[in-house]
């Protein structure tokens, strides 16, 4: 039966008698998100000033290194051993060559050579090497002795700076008296805008942010900027195949097991902190995920795959991985996440400010000042050159 009524094909062609249909919803595709911020949560406290400070200190090194390339006699018998360091050792000292079983006893310090009783105690004689490690295990004091020389530890003051985050808010009054799909004010759309976009950035900042190497503290025409988590990064910062990391998957780059277990053993060796987080890129994560591949079971009967590690628990704690499309891809980093707080000037946290206007609009900004407080450095760790195919 041929159709005989009014359709939306008879009101012509841009259908003027029809109201417009338009789905009260604004979709975002961006992204926004912010995971290392929402893993660190707000600080406890405020910075006090655009410069700010926090104090460090560590105690006496129970370790050296072996300082020498010629040894007389030999180098399972030489008893006159050169070290880096002469002043951290004490007559009395039992010594342990790293990788060996054999101890050795410090009867003699002039400058930096030891005289040492070799195998002491009857343990197994072992040969040194140039550059390799040597163990304090403690000190023996005579029974009446004096007190020894006093030795003591500098406390370090560390800084960072603070980084103003500013953006522009600016709609005409016609635009806000006007009725718009999915906005039932455009001042309070257009600050919720600016602000995640400003905090994009504050993350973006607080991993990869470098600070002025001329004026850090600013200037009238030098802006301020902090120094991130990566550039801070010195004691711990490995590259694969390189040093104490071995070769990734295949003897390359690719990240497996063997690398991370190797990186969190080199950072835990010389700290008391604990590795807590384990950020990274999208690549990276992937090469988390297949940890587990071999070990996946399906029944005949499952519809659903899982491929996600979202924890690594190994020898040395349990770690978190944080998905971040701000790491760099061949980048992998391991954080204490106690040591770690990003912190606001104080009053001046994410808010908008109006200003005047300068006609017929709603002026104002959106801004705040953020500094990163990252306590010792040398309790995280970074590890880079990862293939990223």
């Amino acid at each position: 039966m041929p159709f005989t009524g009014k359709a939306t094909f008879n009101a012509g062609s841009d259908l003027p008698e029809l109201v417009e249909d338009v789905a009260d919803i604004i979709s975002i595709i961006s992204p926004y998100e912010t995971p290392l911020l929402d893993q660190l949560g707000d600080a406890k406290r405020p910075a006090l000033s655009t410069v700010h400070e926090w104090v460090e200190d560590t105690l006496l090194p129970n370790t050296d290194s072996v300082n020498q390339t010629t040894f007389t006699p030999n180098a399972s018998d030489a008893t006159a051993i050169t070290v880096n360091n002469g002043s951290r050792f004490r007559v009395g000292d039992q010594v342990r060559p790293e990788n060996a079983r054999e101890i050795m006893f410090v009867t003699g310090i002039s400058g930096n050579v030891l005289t040492v009783v070799r195998r002491y105690g009857s343990t197994p004689a072992s040969t040194l090497a140039n550059g390799q490690r040597l163990l304090i295990l403690g000190n023996a004091a005579l029974e009446g002795d004096d007190r020894p020389a006093t030795q003591f530890t500098n406390r370090v003051r560390k800084r960072n700076f603070t980084q103003i985050f500013t953006a522009s808010v600016e709609v005409s009054g016609s635009m806000r008296a006007a009725r718009q799909h999915g906005i039932a004010d455009e001042v309070d759309f257009q600050k919720q805008e600016r602000m995640r976009e400003l905090l994009r950035d504050l993350e973006n900042c607080v991993l990869n942010g470098v600070s002025s190497a001329a004026n850090p503290q600013g200037a009238p025409t030098v802006r301020r900027t902090m120094n991130g988590i990566l550039p801070q990064i010195a004691t711990n910062n490995f590259v694969v195949g390189q040093g104490p990391i071995p070769a990734g998957g295949g003897g390359g780059t690719v990240l497996n097991e063997a690398v991370i277990n190797a990186s969190l053993r080199q950072i835990w060796e010389q700290s008391a902190g604990t590795i807590d987080m384990i950020i990274c890129g999208g690549t990276q994560k992937r090469r988390f995920n297949e940890f587990a591949q071999f070990n996946r079971f399906l029944d005949a009967n499952d519809t659903r795959v899982t491929s996600r590690i979202s924890t690594y628990e190994s020898d040395y704690g349990v770690q978190r991985i944080l998905l971040s499309r701000w790491m760099p891809n061949d980048t992998v980093l391991f954080l204490d996440s106690s040591r770690l707080q990003v912190l606001p000037l104080s009053g001046r946290s994410f808010q908008y400010k109006p200003l005047a206007a300068g006609g017929d609009s709603e002026v104002g900004m959106v801004l705040g000042e953020y500094t990163l407080e990252m306590r010792n450095e040398n309790a995280h760790g970074l590890l880079r050159g990862l293939s990223i195919a």
